[in-house]
């Protein structure tokens, strides 16, 4: 799976460890997590009739469509959400998110 971004310089800082559906991921200090899981992947999720591929929409909280869960429910919405170290994250899931 090819990114969907790519950091044009290094940020100073220790990366910042979290997961993604149980898989590691990487981040920044100041990354939100829809820039961690972007900078990991190619979606943040995929739509429920055709499956196709989102990536969040209007990335400044919104429109609904970058909700993601901590491992313990909590939802949370990528774009304005930073980063912290030993997050456990999961795609929300459908009729979950308002």
């Amino acid at each position: 799976m090819t990114p969907l971004l790519r950091r044009a310089a290094p940020l100073s800082g220790p990366d910042l460890r979290l997961t993604w559906n149980g898989q590691p991921i990487s981040a920044q200090p100041g990354d939100t997590v829809l820039t961690a899981l972007l900078l990991a992947g190619d979606r943040l999720r995929t739509t429920l009739g055709e499956r196709a591929p989102r990536a969040g929409f209007c990335l400044m909280g919104a429109c609904q469509d970058c909700w993601v869960q901590n491992t313990s429910g909590q939802r949370l919405r990528a774009c304005s959400t930073l980063a912290e170290d030993g997050m456990r994250l999961v795609e929300a899931l459908p009729g979950e998110c308002p």
